[in-house]
């Protein structure tokens, strides 16, 4: 299967690293991770900032495809992570992943929302984490994009489809408290979210977005609402 030139060639370089097996990025599946080339939010916490400012990659589809043609019936699926994947058309090098049987899991900010609605469409996404990243107040600030309102769309949408998804915010406490958490669990519950949702703590790599380090304030746990399942990573 060719991918459409006219939108994305085989042989764009659009991914910066491949991450050849895993066993926790998609639950209960072996998988590898694309990571894509570049991103539409500056999240100050995000660690990923060679990815994030890359403007072009190290692989293309077709080296993609080539590696997992290696790996069938050693991997159960592929990851799509970045970066922000959805900012490239996925259509075509989710088709042809899907013909070599793998399942597919998203990573998305969610403010693409016309590409995730059509891979979903097209029933290419097994599975989706999004992310969540601050409520809407704090959002601009956070993540340095103006686009609550997509992310939101995207939101109502893994809502109201039988699709098999997840939620998930990064936590720096400098940035995040325990109102924000709660803020975010009501938005959430509102909506008819009844998942789990996963809290990341922020990761201290000594290199990020906004050169942050390890939050001074403390999070207090037991300040926080019980209306859903939260699960820690």
């Amino acid at each position: 299967m060719s991918i459409n030139k006219e939108n994305s060639s085989l042989n764009n370089k659009n991914i910066y690293d491949i991450t050849k097996f895993t066993h926790l990025d998609y639950p209960n599946h072996l998988s590898c991770i694309v990571w894509f080339s570049g991103c539409n939010m500056r999240c100050d916490y995000c660690y990923n900032k060679d990815i994030v400012f890359s403007k072009n990659g190290n692989y293309d589809y077709k080296d993609v495809l080539n590696f997992l043609k290696t790996r069938l019936n050693l991997l159960d699926a592929v990851v799509l992570s970045g970066g922000e994947a959805t900012t490239y058309n996925l259509v075509e090098f989710c088709q042809a992943i899907k013909k070599l049987k793998f399942k597919i899991k998203l990573d998305t900010n969610g403010i693409n929302y016309k590409q995730v609605k059509e891979l979903l469409d097209l029933n290419l996404l097994d599975y989706i984490a999004l992310d969540y990243k601050a409520p809407k107040e704090k959002f601009t600030k956070i993540t340095h994009s103006s686009k609550y309102d997509e992310f939101s769309k995207t939101l109502n949408l893994l809502i109201s489809l039988d699709v098999d998804f997840e939620v998930r915010t990064t936590l720096h406490n400098d940035l995040l408290d325990e109102n924000d958490i709660n803020t975010i669990i009501k938005d959430l519950s509102s909506r008819g979210y009844n998942k789990s949702y996963y809290i990341q703590n922020f990761q201290d790599t000594g290199d990020n977005i906004a050169n942050i380090t390890s939050p001074i304030k403390k999070f207090d746990i037991s300040k926080l609402s019980n209306n859903l399942n939260i699960i820690w990573r």
